[in-house]
């Protein structure tokens, strides 16, 4: 009997045991989903949100916080992640921890509440470009968002129409923007706090269990090509392979050159600055360069237009909100270029795509030089034919083309051989 209890008592002990174990592998409760809202709102970040709600929907999440660190970016992006918001389960919060600008503002704007640390910002959205249309239709979007999540229209449109009177919050005709204070103080910020966590206590989210989302690889390699160094980068590797495939004709200068267009127009397109005309118009300034090197050298035509395509192709590619970043990104490529063709040319002075516009034949083993008259010099013989002034004279037995100073000579009279130059005998009369 009393081994029979004992055995009871183990059982129990381990039932137990098991149960504390698989407690303790359980999550405490459902989790609070961290997205980042971090550098340019762009197709890549728009992807992260979409994968991420979409996750947190299926996990049952208590809840969506958006860490927001923005200057801004694509609108049409940033109607992508609205929308992707507004379809989430649960409830999205947004903690600014330093600027919300332009589509990061509409980003913030869905969310339910938005939590500010001191001194950061929100606002300064006016379109890219300030048409009466695109105002429009971002005012009417800015509001839509704000009504939604119980904000006042009117402060939200006054982010993208500077026509909006609100002297509470800013000057006529300048475009709002928010800090901690004027956004507490208008309600479109419910509460502020130093740092993330402090947010989530704010928000009555502490203990509960965190996930914060990350991008993914190509979302990755996407944000980092565009950024304007690397694109400058990536501008100068491949306008420099270029000019030396130009220089050598080894095609290997021209094929990394063509690689580094190709990653940048790609991570443009993937980005969502760039579309398939802008890549048109790239492959068609491309082969127009490559024809002139290799197809037509000296043309200039292909060569010409091809760069000015490419040219055009790489300022579309960043996109018209960051017109001037593209200028200034292609105007630092190009210096760079130059500075490094420069040093390149002194390794390999020959150009190879010079020469092909020149003659430069070799001289074969079947090549023969004209014959050595110079031992004619001073020896006499008749005109064969009428000198006018060149003509064929008979000396010394062999019939000789010949020329005279200038001077006409009758077939028949005696000459003697002036000078020779050469394959070129000179004659002149001589009296019987």
């Amino acid at each position: 009997m009393r081994k029979f209890r004992s055995r009871v008592w183990v059982w129990c002990m381990l039932f137990a045991g098991g149960l504390t174990g698989f407690a303790a592998s359980q999550p405490l409760g459902r989790p609070v989903v961290v997205i980042p809202i971090t550098g340019t709102v762009d197709d890549g970040m728009a992807h992260l949100v979409e994968r991420s709600v979409d996750e947190a929907n299926q996990e049952h999440a208590q809840a969506i916080v958006l860490d927001v660190n923005s200057p801004g970016g694509l609108v049409e992006a940033a109607f992508r992640i609205r929308d992707a918001l507004f379809s989430a389960q649960e409830p999205v919060d947004a903690y600014v921890s330093e600027r919300a600008y332009s589509a990061a503002a509409l980003i913030t704007l869905a969310a339910g509440r938005i939590v500010m640390a001191p001194g950061a910002s929100i606002g300064a959205a006016e379109p890219i470009p300030a048409t009466v249309k695109t105002i429009s239709a971002l005012r009417a979007e800015f509001e839509s968002t704000a009504q939604r999540n119980h904000r006042n229209a009117a402060i939200a449109g006054a982010m993208v129409d500077k026509n909006v009177d609100l002297p509470q919050y800013k000057r006529a005709g300048a475009i709002l923007t928010l800090n901690t204070q004027d956004a507490l103080r208008s309600g479109v910020a419910q509460a502020t706090a130093p740092d993330l966590d402090a947010a989530l206590a704010q928000l009555q989210l502490v203990g509960a269990p965190r996930t914060t989302q990350s991008f993914s690889w190509a979302e990755q390699l996407a944000r980092f090509a565009t950024d304007p160094a690397v694109s400058g980068l990536l501008l100068t590797i491949g306008m420099l392979g270029l000019l030396i495939e130009m220089q050598t004709l080894h095609a290997i200068a021209g094929i990394i050159g063509v690689g580094a267009l190709t990653l940048f127009f790609g991570s443009h397109v993937y980005a969502g600055f760039s579309n398939g005309f802008v890549v048109a118009l790239a492959l068609a300034g491309l082969l127009g360069i490559l024809w002139e090197l290799h197809v037509v050298p000296g043309h200039g035509l292909p060569g010409i237009l091809g760069a000015a395509a490419l040219l055009v192709a790489v300022l579309c590619a960043f996109g018209l909100p960051f017109l001037f970043v593209g200028i200034e990104t292609l105007a630092t490529a190009i210096v760079l270029t130059v500075i490094a063709f420069t040093l390149t040319v002194r390794a390999v002075p020959q150009n190879a795509w010079a020469h092909r516009l020149a003659l430069a034949s070799a001289q074969g083993p079947e090549y023969v030089t004209s014959a050595d008259f110079g031992h004619l010099r001073g020896r006499t013989g008749t005109a064969a034919s009428f000198l006018r002034p060149a003509g064929i004279a008979s000396i010394d037995g062999r019939r000789v083309d010949v020329l005279t100073e200038g001077e006409f000579i009758a077939q028949g009279t005696p000459i003697r051989v002036a000078r020779v130059e050469g394959a070129r005998v000179f004659v002149e009369p001589v009296a019987e």
